[in-house]
């Protein structure tokens, strides 16, 4: 999974970043770092004409994104020849308050990442898959689990998505107010956006000498989530 030195993901009319084009990226260190960064993404397709957007987890595997679901899924029954797909993930960093309504904005990392969505049927890859499922956030953990059963494993639905275009759109600018707007007397500011992990709850039912593993220190209250996904993935995927 070794990414060639300086990759970009091809840039055409469906995801050129179209208004303030100067926040776009489209190289794959930038992408894969805010999806990585990431647990939770929306999947959106068209279903014989409907449009649906999924929550979901997610993971990557190189230039492959990985869901899962439930195999009653409508979207997810739909999707077994490979259907146009968008998953995206967002970052919210700040709330801008300006001194007019247009200049209010939010400081934001995104992704969009495109292709052709794919149920996985090779029972292996599903299985490995499910796998990774776990220890993509948790490094190891399932090798600690009670195995999963058949009839687990085929209630589980598994997508693949290979991404064909992607681009990540940033703004970090802050406050930026119009220069003469400065002189108008009301009150501006950013407010910074984190989410931080809080104090483990262990479950109340926990065995006789059962302790938190020492894979979960990275999970320590009051770091930054994302910081915690990043090392987590660099943990289970050390090739990147």
């Amino acid at each position: 999974m070794t990414e060639t030195t300086a990759a970009s993901y091809p840039i055409d009319e469906t995801n050129r970043v179209k208004r303030r084009h100067d926040r776009g990226r489209y190289d794959h260190a930038t992408v894969h770092a805010l999806l990585d960064s990431a647990a939770l993404c929306h999947v959106a397709y068209v279903i014989d004409g409907q449009p649906y957007c999924t929550p979901t987890l997610y993971w990557r595997e190189g230039t492959t994104l990985y869901w899962h679901g439930s195999s009653a899924s409508r979207m997810l029954r739909n999707l077994s020849e490979g259907q146009p797909a968008c998953l995206t993930v967002t970052h919210l960093d700040s709330l801008v308050l300006a001194r007019c309504g247009f200049n209010h904005s939010a400081d934001y990392r995104s992704v969009m990442a495109f292709g052709h969505a794919k149920l996985i049927e090779d029972l292996a890859e599903k299985e490995r898959a499910l796998v990774m499922m776990v220890d993509r956030f948790f490094p190891g953990r399932t090798a600690t689990l009670r195995p999963s059963t058949a009839q687990e494993i085929k209630a589980t639905a598994v997508v693949a998505m290979e991404i064909e275009k992607a681009s990540a759109k940033i703004r970090s600018k802050g406050l930026a107010d119009d220069e003469e707007d400065y002189a108008f007397p009301t009150y501006a500011e950013r407010i910074p956006v984190r989410t931080v992990l809080g104090t483990p709850e262990p479950c109340d039912r926990l065995l006789p000498g059962i302790t938190r593993p020492a894979t979960l220190a990275g999970f320590s209250a009051g770091r930054l989530l994302d910081e915690a996904l990043t090392e987590a993935y660099a943990m289970s995927y050390p090739a990147g």
